[in-house]
């Protein structure tokens, strides 16, 4: 009987886990389907130079999976049944079945938690939003950007590196960077100082209204265009369809990534967290892709009557971008805290485009150059 692995998303989470399966699996009669709304991968960690006028390559998902036997549908999965182990879809063919399931549906920015987002904020969260933030950005004068994480650090940046007329805000509910060492911060600040970015930390936002932002002291700040990137949230596919999620509706899987409530799913990339000691793993391509990778091991595993092995996940780095000529790399121990290591500069920003590039090298080869990641 020919056994039938569907992937949903293809982010780098997915496309690594549809093409890593495929190959270990191609002397065998076993079906890998990838399933993505978009005719093209997505290099989400560029999107903040495509918002600020920059050309992004186009990558066809049909040239990335040419030779590896896998079977893309164009469509959105609007629901799951694991109890008949089928997948709801928007378009042909409607309904797939499946003897393997990997979930890596990814995240999307969080509109709701603050009143008036969704109606009048801007992201960077996938490349639709980015292309009409750049139309917005090509006709104002001030923008403020929320959100004191590396999304937020490198848009408030790439903006204002492109167009150093235009006055840019940086909002932070807490420190900017927090999750960085002293030194690396300190970096962060000297860039937007050069560069002329406003900086407000501690600066929760109450409300997002059509002339800017007002502050839960009670203060407005006023600007032509809010781009919100203080926080990302996933579908809420997996906890309607009854698999085990977490309060942020995050699929939960054990050390081999798969559900703890449904074994044959396996749950990667945003839309899935790893049991780290109390610490979930991080919603990043640094995570996803080895996530990614390892899952296609895992699934191959499942179905030629092999235990899939624990994942390990080993945090190095963080990349900031700080425009095209300027960075932090926080060097971190495995577990993610930084270490007093930073590479800042010209050296970074190199550093993070040759990994960036790299990626797309390894999307387009996830193997067998590593049997396990």
């Amino acid at each position: 009987m020919t056994n039938h692995i569907v992937v949903l998303g293809a982010g780098y989470a997915g496309l690594g886990a549809a093409k890593r399966a495929a190959r270990r699996l191609r002397r065998t009669d076993a079906r890998v389907t990838l399933v993505n709304a978009s005719d093209r991968f997505v290099e989400r960690v560029r999107l903040h130079q495509l918002a600020a006028g920059q050309r992004l390559p186009r990558l066809p998902l049909a040239g990335l999976l040419d030779g590896t036997g896998v079977e893309l549908v164009l469509a959105r999965v609007i629901g799951l049944d694991p109890r008949a182990r089928t997948v709801r879809l928007d378009a042909p063919p409607y309904t797939l079945s499946y003897d393997a399931l990997v979930y890596a549906l990814g995240s999307a920015a969080e509109l709701d938690a603050v009143p008036g987002v969704r109606e009048h904020a801007y992201t960077v969260a996938t490349a639709d939003e980015a292309a009409r933030l750049r139309s917005r950005l090509a006709e104002t004068g001030s923008v403020d950007v929320v959100g004191g994480g590396l999304t937020g650090i490198e848009a408030a940046t790439e903006f204002a590196a492109a167009r150093p007329s235009l006055r840019v805000r940086l909002v932070s509910s807490g420190l900017i960077g927090a999750g960085l060492s002293v030194r690396a911060r300190r970096h962060l600040h000297r860039a937007f100082a050069r560069m002329g970015i406003a900086v407000r930390e501690h600066a929760p936002v109450a409300k997002t209204g059509p002339d800017g932002l007002l502050l839960e002291n009670g203060e407005d700040l006023r600007t032509e265009t809010v781009v919100w990137a203080a926080g990302f949230r996933v579908p809420g596919l997996a906890a309607t369809a009854g698999l085990a999620t977490d309060e942020h509706g995050r699929m939960i899987v054990d050390g081999a990534l798969r559900s703890v409530s449904h074994p044959e799913v396996f749950g990667i990339g945003d839309a899935a967290t790893a049991d780290r000691s109390g610490r979930p793993t991080r919603m990043a391509c640094q995570t996803g892709l080895p996530m990614g990778l390892y899952a296609g091991e895992a699934v191959a595993d499942l179905l030629t009557g092999r235990e899939p092995r624990p994942a390990r996940f080993r945090y190095v780095w963080q990349n900031i971008s700080l425009g095209r000529h300027d960075g932090v790399t926080q060097f971190t121990r495995p577990d993610d805290t930084p270490t007093d290591a930073v590479l800042t500069g010209r050296a970074s920003a190199a550093f993070k485009e040759a990994i960036t590039r790299g990626t797309v090298w390894v999307m387009r080869h996830p193997g067998p150059w590593s049997s396990r990641p």
